[in-house]
């Protein structure tokens, strides 16, 4: 049987290996368009690869997709992280896992992750064309595919995986072949923030702040740091991931309203008249009575008291500014940052349209589809490495069957 993977990613190799070991007399050829492959891995995690994330209940897991969390449940049963990690480590990869969860090679570098999939793909005989440009791909009537190449030749194969991530002709191609396509829109991004009250405070960071987009439901909890052009961290990033299309809409310009504490106003309210009491002779400024970075309470307290004000001077309402810029600050976006090196979309292929026991298309035979090319994207930590281990490993396993699995 011939198998041709278009898409020489971490989707591409991880369904390819899995093909290939899965049933050695099948024919495996992985077509990269560029010059190299895995370059997103090797970028991934900072230079590092967030490989997957320690959640091992599939329900649990499932939770942390903004889209597609509902489809992976099964998938997740079948192939998760400690899956994602058995793999790795049989193959030499020693990983580790972060007080957060997240999940490294040992190493720390991403070039580890890279060797053990390119070596597994070498031992399994797949074959690895590079800059090999596709012109069309066209499903024959009798079975399979007939893939032209933009020097004229023309690759036939009887199953075709689709790993192609965010990229525009993977999803042309889906398109043509029969496949809705839910427009991608940027997921897991930064905010950009011009504000007074966060220039020079770079590196600084809120662990327990509560974010929101004023007008919308979104809403998310965790730490923010501040960076030179605006927002980023957990809690920025999930609220990204969760309100990608909403944030599109809105051209990315919105008011987000920031609770720097995660506190009740009165809770507040009632902390800053205990510290006023307390400590009256020192400067406001100086020292506060809540878990803030030292620079960002100064920042914040100088909107509501001058910068040698005393707590025994801060008035009814001077309190009141406080509490209104430490609970309810607003901000105003007035764009997106990339996160890091890494992009992710959501959207792409419907997934109405795909078997998610198989990865097959519901609508093309012997088409199936891995990683990001699907409309699937997680949270930051790692799940949409794993979103890619997992379906690409069905996809694999599927396309090695000498018949036809029903999804």
């Amino acid at each position: 049987m011939n198998v041709v993977v278009i898409g020489g990613g971490a989707g591409g190799f991880f369904g390819a290996v899995t093909c290939a070991e899965s049933d050695p007399s099948c024919r495996v050829t992985i077509l990269e368009k560029g010059p190299n492959v895995l370059a997103k891995v090797r970028v991934s995690g900072g230079g590092r690869c967030n490989v997957t994330y320690a959640c091992f209940d599939a329900k649990l897991l499932a939770q942390h997709y903004p889209r597609g969390g509902k489809a992976l449940l099964g998938p997740y049963h079948r192939f998760g992280p400690q899956d994602t990690i058995s793999w790795f480590e049989k193959r030499g990869v020693a990983l580790k896992t972060e007080a957060d969860g997240r999940i490294f090679p040992v190493t720390d570098r991403s070039q580890t992750i890279i060797d053990a999939l390119t070596d597994a793909a070498r031992q399994a005989g797949v074959t690895t064309r590079l800059n090999t440009r596709i012109v069309s791909i066209v499903r024959n009537e009798a079975k399979g595919f007939s893939i032209e190449l933009s020097s004229g030749e023309k690759i036939l194969c009887d199953r075709l995986l689709l790993a192609t991530g965010s990229g525009r002709q993977g999803y042309e191609w889906a398109q043509a072949l029969g496949h809705a396509i839910l427009p991608p829109v940027p997921s897991l991004f930064t905010f950009t923030i011009d504000d007074g009250r966060l220039r020079g405070l770079a590196g600084t960071a809120a662990q327990k702040a509560q974010l929101r987009i004023k007008g919308t439901s979104l809403e998310q909890s965790g730490p923010v740091l501040i960076t030179h052009w605006g927002l980023s961290g957990p809690a920025v990033l999930r609220l990204s991931a969760w309100g990608a299309r909403v944030l599109q809409t809105l051209n990315y310009q919105a008011q987000l309203k920031i609770n720097w504490l995660s506190l009740r106003d009165e809770d507040i309210q009632n902390q800053l008249e205990s510290f006023r009491i307390s400590h009256s002779t020192k400067l406001i400024g100086g020292h506060g009575p809540f878990e803030l970075p030292r620079r960002l309470w100064e920042r914040l307290a100088g909107v509501a008291v001058a910068p040698d004000q005393r707590w025994a001077d801060l008035s009814k309402t001077q309190a009141k500014r406080l509490v209104q810029e430490l609970g309810h600050g607003s901000y105003e976006i007035a764009g997106r940052g990339v996160f890091k090196e890494e992009f992710v979309t959501c959207g792409g292929v419907r997934l109405n349209q795909v078997g998610f026991k198989t990865m097959e298309s519901r609508v093309c035979p012997g088409l199936y589809f891995a990683g990001e090319i699907l409309d699937i994207d997680g949270i930051t930590g790692g799940f949409n490495f794993q979103s890619v281990w997992t379906t690409a490993w069905l996809a694999g396993q599927a396309m090695a069957k000498p018949q036809k699995i029903t999804a």
